[in-house]
């Protein structure tokens, strides 16, 4: 159990600052932000269900403690406009850490990659070719990455970009 733990911190600590930096680097190469302007920071949540003395349930989003196989993960970015621009076409991607998958309750909207970003699409649109030749419709285990466009941040401006995971 605590090398499970320990690899869980290990993601955690590794989900912020991919990224923090994959996210700028893409910005950098696909929409130049001025000045540097766009400020990221990532986080990763755990989903707990907590009941009150009522008995009641609330789904509360702690910092992950003690996380095993099929516990749900959010993972969010955080971007803000701290420059006098707006920012165009600004473009975060997210990696997803090995240890994890996309839930199947994400955004169906999304933007995925199944193939470490080589090509991007709706989970519905990307299909994996197996070792055999066989190709078969890809499945929220197999994205490997997630990618929002934000079409325009006013300056000032801020905002939130999530996606839920499951631990495999």
């Amino acid at each position: 159990m605590n090398t499970l733990i320990k690899m869980v911190a290990s993601v955690s600590i590794l989900a912020f600052a991919p990224t923090q930096v994959l996210a700028q680097e893409d910005t950098l190469t696909e929409a130049p932000s001025p000045n540097g302007s766009v400020k990221l920071s990532g986080d990763v949540m755990a989903v707990k269900v907590i009941a009150d003395d009522t008995g009641a349930e609330r789904t509360e989003l702690v910092k992950p403690d003690l996380i095993v196989p099929g516990d749900r993960l959010v993972f969010g970015t955080d971007y803000a406009n701290e420059g006098a621009e707006a920012v165009t076409d600004f473009v975060v991607t997210n990696p997803l850490p090995s240890a994890v998958r996309l839930a199947s309750d994400a955004d169906a909207g999304l933007t995925v990659s199944v193939d470490d970003g080589a090509s991007w699409g709706m989970l519905s649109s990307l299909s994996i070719t197996e070792d055999d030749g066989s190709v078969r419709s890809a499945t929220h285990a197999d994205v490997t990455h997630v990618r929002w466009t934000i079409a325009s941040i006013a300056p000032g401006a801020s905002g939130r970009l999530e996606y839920p995971a499951i631990i495999r």
